[in-house]
């Protein structure tokens, strides 16, 4: 649980929030407050489980507004960690962001960051806060600049990286959001749901109007193709990854060679040595739409192996195979 960027780094879903939230007043009577206050140290008795489960809680009410729960949930982690915790002071201003009103308590808190940070730096969660608020201000540039000073202080902070490069994307600086991702993966080298991000990246730059040439269009989606690929290399039947295989595939294609004959030019790219082969590319494309549709298939006849995937994404697949298949009969 992220308590800088919890909707960017948690990935439940509403539903899990609610159910979660739920549960949180019958989980507050069950819990007798015999645990020792701050600064008693931890003890061997005390569960880490326990303390995980309020921060969690404090989360999933501020989500469904039940404002009371997450309050009495912050005050007994404050009780037993206390006031000057940095995580508890995280989690303080989370709570005063989710209930405040108007721009004038929002101003207020951002103010009351600059004080904690003058203090103390380096505290990481209150750094992470009031770039969250930044951005909640509208505030990008400003976030940006945050961002990469906490990134100096912390230049292994996966988090932040994604974060970072989410922004860039959204300023449509596609080579500085794709290099945050690299940095992603220094960190977490075999996560497969980063190299498909790092792939819709390189896909998306390749519609850029700043770089509408063959050859730099032909770059990112080879770039594009080899991070798909990757994808479903560390994880087999990853739907986002066959279905960004098949756009890229499809448009690599499309744009890249004329009348099945390879243009006469080879694309120098950062690990490679020459542009995809033709007969390679069609045979990616055709494997990524037979596994899509085994994917969709499957998930017709309600196969239980596959509830793993949202509705949307299967139903985002079938279309893409729909369209497909209406294509070759024109």
């Amino acid at each position: 649980m992220s308590v800088a960027f919890p909707a960017a780094a948690n990935s439940q879903s509403d539903i899990d929030f609610l159910q979660l939230a739920q549960k949180a007043p019958e989980f507050l009577r069950q819990q007798v407050e015999t645990y020792p206050a701050y600064p008693i140290p931890f003890t061997a008795t005390e569960s880490s489980e326990l303390w995980a489960t309020y921060e969690k809680l404090i989360y999933s009410c501020l989500r469904i507004g039940d404002d009371k729960s997450a309050y009495l949930c912050l005050e007994r982690l404050i009780k037993r960690f206390g006031a000057s915790n940095e995580r508890a002071m995280g989690l303080r201003g989370l709570y005063q962001e989710a209930v405040a009103e108007d721009d004038a308590a929002f101003k207020a808190i951002y103010a009351e960051y600059g004080r904690i940070l003058t203090d103390n730096p380096t505290n990481m969660p209150v750094m992470k806060r009031r770039i969250a608020l930044l951005q909640s201000l509208g505030m990008q540039s400003e976030a940006i600049e945050a961002l990469v000073e906490l990134l100096q202080i912390s230049p292994t902070d996966a988090e932040a990286w994604t974060e970072l490069s989410a922004l860039y994307l959204a300023q449509a600086m596609y080579s500085q959001a794709s290099y945050c991702l690299e940095e992603v993966l220094l960190v977490y080298p075999n996560a497969w749901n980063v190299h498909a991000r790092l792939g819709e990246m390189h896909f998306i730059s390749s519609f850029s109007p700043g770089d509408a040439n063959e050859t730099s269009i032909e770059k990112a989606l080879t770039e594009a193709i080899r991070r798909y690929c990757r994808s479903i290399e560390l994880c087999n039947g990853y739907l986002r990854g066959y279905y960004g295989l098949k756009i890229a595939t499809d448009r690599f294609l499309e744009t890249c060679y004329q009348d099945n004959k390879s243009i006469a030019r080879v694309v120098k790219d950062i690990g490679s040595s020459t542009r995809l082969a033709l007969g390679v590319v069609k045979k990616l494309n055709k494997k990524a739409a037979e596994e899509l549709r085994k994917i969709v298939d499957q998930k017709a006849v309600k196969d239980e192996k596959l509830n793993s995937y949202e509705e949307s994404e299967i139903i985002s697949a079938k279309a893409l195979l729909d369209r497909g298949s209406e294509a070759k009969k024109t």
